[in-house]
């Protein structure tokens, strides 16, 4: 398949620069595969699709606050890793500010680049002393979001449940859950820090050759065989759809049958065609065009369904993206 098979246009109005004024105030469209319909609804209706025999699957990862500025405020940097004591891997900016033997100051503390990568052109950063997240840290809203992070952010860019620290982005499907609703629901966690990959284009014209992006993730025993007892495994966002599928896929090459715990990196790549072998239904936002995560979600219903929700959300005025409005597919 082509990048350009999952393009379609959308208007620059529609991508949400904040959150609604409540957690579960969003519109939710329900894409139904077996009717084949489209339908609109509202996110405090989400717990009328869940069944009885249904187990919500959530990211809980926690985002940090990857995103430093030096004391003069002409340097940037985004931590991506840490690799060893005081030392980070980087992306930066401006990149010629940051060769060899630079330095960058970020209050007390004194960084040196100590090397560059020459895969991604990352810098490893090594510092006298570790940057006080607390007082230096900015979260690395995505590159949509036209605004610097306020304050609000650092409870509406987090879940409700995030305790696992290590995410730079948001699983944004599970931004809508307030702690109320998902007490009433039945629910177990899956950990996959999601990393800056998540918002790099697809710079391939054939799928096939695009090397996905790597994500540190866990799924442990007790979750693992709840997956198994659950009649419907929903997930919650696509984080946990690359979680869920890397596990059956691992579990499948070991010659089990059933869904094994582990821990590790992924790169999984879903596109069309996909056979999935755990996830029965979705819940995710909207994503953005030619993106990795609207090719997941062509894998799930179809391509020619898929975009033909997407073109139905921007004419309804769906909001897009992390702060945005949501969709299911069952």
């Amino acid at each position: 398949m082509q990048t350009s098979d999952f393009d379609f246009k959308l208007p620059d109005e529609l991508i949400a620069q904040r959150p609604p004024k409540n957690r579960g105030d969003s519109r939710m469209m329900v894409v139904d595969q077996a009717a084949g319909t489209i339908t609109h609804r509202q996110f405090s209706e989400f717990p009328s699709l869940v069944r009885e025999d249904d187990l919500l699957v959530l990211n809980d990862t926690k985002v940090v606050a990857a995103r430093y500025f030096s004391n003069d405020g002409s340097r940037e940097i985004l931590r991506v890793d840490v690799v060893g004591p005081n030392r980070w891997k980087c992306l930066v900016r401006p990149g010629k500010r940051f060769k060899p033997g630079r330095t960058i100051e970020i209050g007390d503390c004194t960084g040196t680049v100590v090397e560059v990568c020459e895969a991604g052109g990352e810098r490893i950063i090594e510092f006298d002393q570790a940057p006080d997240e607390a007082k230096h840290g900015h979260l690395a809203l995505p590159p949509y979001i036209e605004r610097p992070d306020e304050d609000a952010d650092k409870d509406r860019y987090q879940t409700v449940y995030a305790r696992e620290a290590g995410a730079i982005a948001a699983p944004t499907a599970g931004l809508h859950f307030s702690a109320e609703m998902l007490s009433q629901l039945p629910h177990e966690f899956v950990t996959l820090h999601v990393g800056v990959g998540t918002f790099r284009p697809v710079s391939v014209t054939d799928l096939s050759e695009h090397h996905m992006h790597s994500e540190r993730y866990e799924l442990r025993p007790e979750a693992a065989d709840r997956i198994e007892a659950a009649g419907r495994t929903f997930a919650i966002g696509t984080t946990v759809v690359r979680v869920l599928e890397s596990c059956a896929k691992q579990s499948k090459e070991a010659g089990s049958d059933r869904l094994l715990p582990g821990r590790g990196d992924t790169d999984i790549f879903i596109y069309p065609p996909y056979q999935f072998g755990v996830v029965d239904a979705l819940l995710t936002n909207f994503h953005l065009p030619k993106s990795t995560l609207l090719m997941l979600v062509s894998a799930f219903t179809g391509r020619e369904l898929a975009l033909e929700a997407y073109h139905k959300a921007v004419e309804e005025r769906y909001r897009f993206f992390s702060y945005g409005d949501c969709m299911v597919l069952i």
